[in-house]
């Protein structure tokens, strides 16, 4: 009995010999995997051309700032007062004034979509201006079903009449009180300073959830991925050696949107680029490790990427802060948000981008970060053993 359990005594103390974590065996996956990648086309795809397209579709199709806002002006009134109203409305670039004599002209053309709204100047215009406080000056229709630009319409608008009645009272006495408002941070107030960085988070969360989850699932669907685990690597070194290639092209296309972020898009970086790496470098633990947990759990390539959709990118791009304010959303969403490393790499984005190297506003969004990042990792590496068993 003493004869045969020496040699199974041996056998387990060569098996946890072997599963120690070794330097060479990890360089030899890391290169096995780093060919596998480069030779995939559709990896280096979506690592380098598909970010490119992502940010020159936010760039240029993607806008949130309201300018040449197509509007109909109705003159129903022939004075010079009304004429020169009218010309305000020309002036002013914001708007894309269309002019016309009948409000039946612009309102077919409010309900096929040619226009956002009109504004009316009445027959009694003069009148109404002379007799102020009786009745509104003008009449503004916007178009409901586009509730932020209806509502640029008639902000537009009302500053336009504003601007201008208080022109013609040349008597008026000097405000003592005069506002001047700043913008910080984006005084131009374009919407594409706070779309490319935010589009970057997205372009980061496709290649590190969506192509690690397609790229192990691949394996695990081939066949492969048992014969890497049956061999003497351990799981820590089969899952380093895994997402290591994967890490770089995360952080080598982070690179390239940033250059086309700046030199192409215009779009300040006012703090470090040694910043913006660190917040992409702690950004891409929950983006692999989330990845990886989906690929092992589903080991259909298919089916991979359906859950990454939707529990990557979709999150990425609805509740990380990306396109809509999470303060506006409710209290149950804005909790779910808590949970979307997403959130927190756009909001430091952000601010590396537009405001600087801003620590106090680091620290605690890398802390989030590294938290899911380290519970996705051992969630996988759980479910990975597993399978090795």
């Amino acid at each position: 009995m003493n004869a045969t359990s020496q040699p199974k005594d041996g056998d387990g103390a060569l098996q946890a010999s072997v599963r120690r974590f070794d330097m060479q065996r990890l360089i030899a996956l890391v290169y096995k995997e780093s060919l596998q990648a480069l030779r995939d086309p559709s990896t280096l795809l979506i690592a380098f051309v598909l970010p490119v397209v992502l940010l020159l579709l936010f760039a240029y199709a993607v806008s949130l700032d309201a300018k040449n806002v197509r509007v109909g002006v109705v003159l129903e009134s022939p004075g010079a007062a009304a004429q020169n109203l009218a010309a305000a409305f020309s002036a002013n670039r914001f708007l894309d004034a269309h002019f016309a004599h009948d409000r039946r002209e612009v309102a077919d053309k409010l309900i096929t979509g040619e226009l956002r709204g009109y504004v009316v100047i009445p027959q009694d215009f003069e009148q109404r201006l002379v007799q102020p406080g009786s009745q509104p000056l003008v009449q503004i229709i916007t178009d409901g079903s586009y509730p932020n630009t209806a509502n640029y319409v008639e902000n537009y608008a009302r500053g336009v009449v504003q601007s201008w009645r208080a022109g013609l009272d040349v008597a008026a006495p000097a405000q003592a009180l005069v506002l001047e408002p700043r913008y910080w941070f984006n005084p131009e107030l374009e919407s594409r300073r706070a779309l490319i960085p935010g589009a970057i988070a997205i372009v980061m969360t496709i290649i590190g959830t969506m192509l690690t989850a397609l790229v192990v699932a691949r394996e695990w669907e081939r066949g492969t991925m048992e014969a890497v685990l049956s061999t003497p690597a351990s799981v820590g070194e089969i899952l380093i050696g895994k997402l290591l290639p994967y890490f770089v092209l995360g952080m080598l296309s982070t690179l390239g949107a940033t250059a086309l972020a700046v030199f192409v898009f215009g779009v300040p970086l006012r703090g470090s680029l040694s910043a913006l790496l660190i917040l992409s470098a702690v950004f891409m633990v929950p983006a692999l490790g989330q990845g990886l947990l989906i690929s092992s759990l589903a080991r259909n390539q298919f089916l991979a990427a359906q859950i990454a959709l939707f529990t990557g990118f979709l999150p990425a791009f609805m509740l990380s802060g990306f396109l809509y304010e999470i303060d506006a959303m409710p209290a149950p969403i804005r909790a779910i948000t808590r949970l979307v490393p997403a959130r927190y790499f756009v909001d430091s984005l952000k601010t590396v981008f537009l405001a600087g190297d801003i620590w106090a506003v680091f620290l605690p969004n890398l802390g989030a970060m590294m938290l899911i990042g380290s519970l996705f990792f051992m969630i996988a590496k759980r479910a990975t053993r597993k399978n090795l068993e």
